[in-house]
């Protein structure tokens, strides 16, 4: 296929700054790490745009993490004028004679990496959160068997991330961080302004109640010093669909999203839900206690990538998923989030995140809201990006300190790698029995909507 291309692309400067130190590079790989909705795919084929300039018969191999941004990818190509093909299947072994590349999963690199290495020589590999291929040793190799002998090999990330016990191939690191070859933070897009949101973190605390595998009841608000595992369990309490904490919470994010809409219109909301049965139990809260229809998209729906499609092109009000949402999907109407699981990773927080930051032009006020368990873990993931977003927007001079303690921050984090090994027997015969939220949630004072139908 051919490779002339006549497109202007529209950069921004951290965009063009990594573009030009990308093309100084002769080294064939190259770690971006770009905060989220920055412009990450957008700077990636802008980099494959020059790679084939220069190679016209060379071939672009997109790796994403699901099948719906496959898709996207491949129709952020196309507005470039690159053919990418998002339905190609790694065990044919060749690609398509009527298209530049392809785009994968990491799944179908797993499954298919020697189909993959037969197309991939001399290509120009793009491997989209990169740290998905340390999920599993297996995948790693598999990434590692499937473009060793590409050409140009870049990996993308939106939050920095560490080895953890997978090492990740074409990435660098130094004391178990990647090092990164540039860097563009959530801190800096916010001070070039028109990039992306800022974000306040409603925070709500709660007092719960439930009994563990072994029978023992507990109770504690999110204030109470608890250990890893009873921590765990006081936020899966929380997180209920029988307590109160959780649809409170609910009618506080739905409020909020009714005041944004006032100014957008079209504005959004997610939930993030703990697993597939916690999504549809979500949407029904949201019918019950709000009056809202809401999308739920989890994986074992195949037509789950159509309905976040068909959502985002919609003014509907909310959408619910479990992973599916977390990260790189381009939604920029989404003003409001809650963060309603049990998952506590920074880098699953940071991405969850950045589902809520993509800047939509036109609009003079664009503060993103998630509202968040009251959890110290989470707590001092929100603080430090709470820092971050104060660092750039207060007046110069100002002197307001942070919310949180740095040691804490990292005990909480720790806690967190440690919950890891919890006993999963145990968890299968916890019992939450109550859940009541503990004053109101900050910024998510307006009224809620009345029940019996769908709100504005």
């Amino acid at each position: 296929m051919s490779s002339r291309f006549r497109v202007t692309v529209r950069l921004r400067a951290w965009q063009r700054h990594a573009l030009e130190d990308w093309g100084q590079r002769q080294e064939r790989d190259y770690l971006a790490v770009a905060t989220p909705g920055s412009g990450k795919t957008t700077f990636a084929l802008t980099c494959a745009l020059s790679h084939l300039s220069h190679r016209p018969h060379r071939r672009v191999i997109v790796v994403a993490p699901t099948r719906h941004l496959t898709g996207q990818w491949a129709d952020a190509a196309a507005r470039l004028g690159l053919q990418l093909e998002p339905d190609w299947s790694p065990r044919s072994g060749r690609l398509p004679p009527d298209a530049h590349g392809a785009v994968v999963t990491y799944q179908q690199v797993a499954t298919a990496p020697t189909g993959i290495a037969r197309a991939a020589p001399g290509a120009f590999a793009v491997c989209d959160e990169i740290h998905h291929a340390g999920a599993d040793r297996s995948w790693g190799e598999a990434l590692a068997t499937a473009f060793a002998d590409a050409e140009r090999r870049l990996a993308l990330s939106g939050t920095p991330f560490r080895s953890d016990p997978t090492p990740i191939p074409f990435v660098c690191y130094e004391d178990d961080e990647a090092v990164p070859d540039f860097c563009y933070g959530y801190a800096e897009a916010l001070a070039d302004g028109g990039v992306v949101r800022p974000v306040r973190f409603p925070r709500v605390d709660g007092h719960m109640e439930w009994r563990d595998g072994e029978g023992t009841s507990w109770e504690a608000t999110f204030a109470e010093p608890l250990t890893h595992q009873r921590a765990n369990q006081r936020l899966r309490t929380a997180l209920s669909l029988d307590g109160d904490w959780l649809p409170t919470v609910l009618e506080a994010a739905d409020a909020k999203l009714r005041a944004v809409r006032h100014d957008h219109p079209g504005a959004a909301g997610l939930v993030i839900a703990r697993d597939q049965e916690h999504a549809r139990g979500i949407a029904t809260l949201l019918w019950q206690r709000c009056g809202r229809r809401a999308t739920v998209a989890v994986s074992d729906d195949p037509t789950a990538s159509q309905r976040i499609a068909d959502f985002a092109g919609s003014d509907q009000a909310w959408l619910v998923a479990v992973r599916m949402v977390s990260e790189g999907v381009d939604i920029p109407r989404l003003r409001v989030g809650v963060f309603a699981t049990t998952t506590t990773t920074e880098l699953f927080f940071r991405q969850a995140v950045g589902r809520l930051v993509r800047w939509t032009p036109g609009l003079s006020e664009q503060t993103a809201w998630l509202y968040v368990p009251a959890d110290p873990r989470l707590a001092a993931m929100a603080d430090r990006i709470a820092q971050e977003r104060r660092h750039q927007l207060s007046p110069r001079g100002s002197q307001e300190g942070g919310d949180g303690d740095e040691s804490d921050a990292e005990a909480a984090l720790a806690a967190d790698r440690d919950a890891k090994s919890e006993d999963r027997a145990q968890l299968s015969l916890f019992t939450a029995l109550s859940a009541v939220p503990l004053g109101e949630p900050a910024d998510g004072s307006a009224s809620p909507a009345p029940r019996g139908g769908e709100r504005p």
